[in-house]
């Protein structure tokens, strides 16, 4: 009688802890309950990891821009070939591909402190329609690692320290320019080209120490999620090239649903809004490269390499999917199409972008998690 009292009881007391979890789990989402529950693993500085636990991502970026814009109007990219009149141009970009593999991690020291580390491998391919007597079209290249990015992050308030439903936080850091600004023509068919310097957005990097600091906000609601985070990345001095890139500021809205277990669907509108360069580069200004014959004085070949045709502001819609395959892993696929984009043109526009994010966590033996699961207080043991 005794035994069979004692099976019902802990039968019991199972049940209860398994639906305590299961609860515990759908509240929490599918990442850890600190991080407040879920956040799009696209959008910058997310999450904060439990203490002690290290939090890495790996993504894969595929991007494709074109046609050529100015303003809020499309433009054909054969319509500006021609001679180098400030008008037309010999060489004109019909589209462009850019391949990014992005790598980061975190590690978590308080309840409200982390700091980030992340750096990329980014592949640009840039087909060019050439001026029939000029030579023929060819496909621009660079590729390399590109800035590295520092980061630390502060909880600024938490309405529950151990399992949020609203939380505000800031980021704040540096981007190291690692990326190579320097990148040549090498594969160009227009006589005298290669060995010059290749335009701006070609070039893997800022080549200046650029301040960041962003600001987070999230709510969630089992079994919602919604957020909006800001960041400015700063462009304060000039690199070796006499430069520097347009001040760039971000904005992303989200919101997300947790539909299963194990699958989180969500939506996002993301905005940017870009500066112009500062100005022509050293090897375009002094030694002319990107002019007519090589000489400063003559007009641009090619309207990549015009200051004025960069930035703009530009509005995106995004909607992914996250899968939990096992607990504290992530896999996200997230889509883009552009919604609005007003340039400071002629310039590529975006056209579409699919992004493939694995994230998963670690405990270390510091960590509350690393001990595993205990049953709540209230049972007794």
């Amino acid at each position: 009688m005794f035994s069979r009292k004692t099976g019902i009881i802990t039968l019991f007391s199972n049940l209860v802890v398994m639906f305590w979890a299961m609860v515990a789990q759908a509240y929490v989402g599918l990442c850890c309950a600190h991080c407040g529950g879920n956040m799009p693993l696209n959008i910058f500085g997310g999450g904060i990891p439990e203490p002690h636990e290290f939090r890495f991502k790996i993504s894969q970026m595929f991007m494709e821009m074109g046609p050529l814009r100015d303003g809020t109007s499309d433009i054909l990219s054969t319509t500006l070939v021609g001679m180098a009149n400030g008008n037309t141009f010999p060489s004109v970009p019909r589209s462009m591909q850019k391949h990014m593999t992005m790598i980061g991690g975190a590690y978590s020291f308080t309840d409200k402190f982390a700091v980030m580390a992340m750096t990329n491998y980014t592949a640009n391919s840039m087909p060019m329609e050439v001026k029939p007597s000029m030579g023929t079209n060819f496909t621009m290249k660079s590729d390399g690692i590109g800035d590295i990015t520092l980061l630390g992050k502060y909880r600024l308030y938490a309405d529950d320290p151990l399992v949020p439903t609203s939380q505000l936080s800031t980021v704040f850091g540096i981007s190291i320019p690692s990326g190579n600004i320097e990148k040549k023509f090498s594969n160009s068919t227009v006589s005298g080209v290669n060995g010059t310097l290749l335009p701006y957005k070609m070039q893997l990097g800022s080549g200046t120490v650029d301040p960041i600091i962003a600001l987070t906000y999230q709510g969630s609601r089992d079994p919602f999620w919604w957020g909006v985070n800001t960041k400015l990345q700063a462009h304060i001095y000039n690199n070796i090239q006499g430069y520097r890139r347009g001040q760039e500021f971000f904005y992303d809205f989200y919101f997300m649903k947790q539909v299963h277990d194990k699958w989180v669907i969500h939506t996002q509108l993301n905005g940017s809004w870009e500066g112009k360069m500062s100005r022509e580069a050293y090897s375009g200004r002094i030694l002319g490269h990107g002019h007519k014959s090589t000489s400063p004085a003559n007009n641009f070949t090619s309207p990549l390499f015009d200051p004025n045709n960069y930035g703009g502001h530009k509005v995106g819609i995004s909607l992914g999917a996250q899968f939990q395959p096992v607990p504290m892993q992530i896999i996200e696929l997230t889509a883009t199409l552009p919604l609005y984009q007003n340039l400071n043109g002629p310039q590529m526009r975006d056209n579409w972008m699919l992004r493939l994010s694995y994230y998963f966590e670690v405990p270390t033996k510091k960590s509350r998690r690393y001990k595993g699961f205990s049953a709540p207080k209230e049972l007794g043991f």
